[in-house]
């Protein structure tokens, strides 16, 4: 999830702490019915609520047992990669090893000139913050220098996650030096396919997997997952026809700022059909090509972006029963 806030009719937006109140609801009904992993987003902009993913986290690790919990994603390039460290560090202990971080650049940069970084430096500063990130998952003790941040000096970085370590994930919208990147480094890859279709990234998982296996990386710790939008309800045409309106209102609001036209109906038709980047409907037909996404990359996670459009909670609450109960078990059971 991202935090989406709802709009109502008059165009009147939720507020911030009523959505809050919602997401810990949310995360503890996944919980309840057994889901493997919730992600929240980092945003810095009026229309999400979640600007710092680790309080959301911290929150949630009190209200539930068995689930992981992450970012997703946490803007690296505009962090401090010792604070975030900390941060996510006090999550795991507080959530007894759930706790996991996605490491991305971010696909809106609010956040560079908020904490007083260079947009130029987009790719450098994630380059540097990302080894320094890794370098204090494997020791608490850092000696360090880098251009954009003050240097450590055999400083302790505390505290320390559970098992002195953290599962860092980098996640990907398709550009080949994040996946380079990624592979050396021996990191599991998240990709996120917003738009399109699916298939035509295959040469991109193909290339991650490659990479990986140049770097002489244990092919049994390789991991790959999916991230694209999804909504489940019982009836698909009027799930799909409920949705539409919402989904159509988010694309728009982030299509303003990069030049897109105004979302169409055909467009998420198309994206709904199996070769689509939508799962958006019932659970025969989110089991059938949830099944062939995982066929088609070989995939080890597949995460559904549920909340895009700000759905109303209750709704939400019933995606997340089906999601857990219907369609999960189903997916687990086919690929056994």
């Amino acid at each position: 999830m991202f935090g989406d806030l709802h709009f109502n009719k008059n165009g009147e937006i939720q507020s911030a702490g009523e959505r809050l109140h919602e997401l810990i609801e949310e995360i503890k009904l996944m919980d309840e019915v057994g889901l493997d992993f919730f992600g929240i987003g980092e945003h810095h902009r009026p229309d999400y609520v979640v600007s710092t993913p680790e309080i959301i986290l911290a929150a949630a690790a009190t209200v539930t047992k068995n689930i992981k919990l992450g970012s997703a994603v946490s803007v690296l390039s505009s962090s401090d990669p010792v604070k975030l460290y900390q941060s996510f560090a006090t999550v795991d202990l507080l959530s007894n090893g759930r706790a996991e971080i996605w490491a991305g650049r971010g696909s809106f940069v609010e956040s560079f000139p908020l904490f007083g970084f260079d947009l130029n430096n987009y790719d450098a500063l994630f380059e540097e913050k990302l080894e320094l990130l890794l370098k204090i998952n494997q020791s608490e003790r850092i000696i360090w220098k880098g251009k954009f941040r003050p240097a450590l000096n055999d400083q302790l970085v505390l505290p320390r996650a559970v098992n002195n370590h953290l599962n860092i994930w980098i996640a990907v919208g398709g550009t080949p030096e994040s996946i380079l990147r990624a592979g050396k480094h021996g990191l599991p890859v998240i990709f996120a396919i917003i738009g399109g279709n699916p298939a035509q990234h295959k040469p991109l998982f193909e290339y991650y997997r490659d990479v990986y296996k140049h770097f002489n990386h244990d092919m049994n710790k390789f991991q790959v997952g999916l991230h694209v939008h999804a909504f489940f309800g019982e009836d698909s045409k009027q799930t799909a026809d409920e949705y539409f309106p919402l989904y159509a209102a988010s694309m728009d609001r982030v299509g303003r700022s990069r030049g897109w036209q105004p979302y169409q109906y055909h467009q998420y038709e198309m994206g709904r059909r199996k070769e689509g980047h939508l799962i958006i409907g019932d659970a025969n037909e989110a089991i059938d090509k949830i099944l062939y996404l995982h066929e088609l990359f070989g995939l080890t996670r597949f995460s559904a972006h549920m909340d895009a459009g700000a759905p109303p909670h209750q709704k939400t609450m019933k995606s997340i029963e089906i999601y857990g109960t219907k369609i999960a078990p189903k997916v687990r059971e086919a690929l056994r």
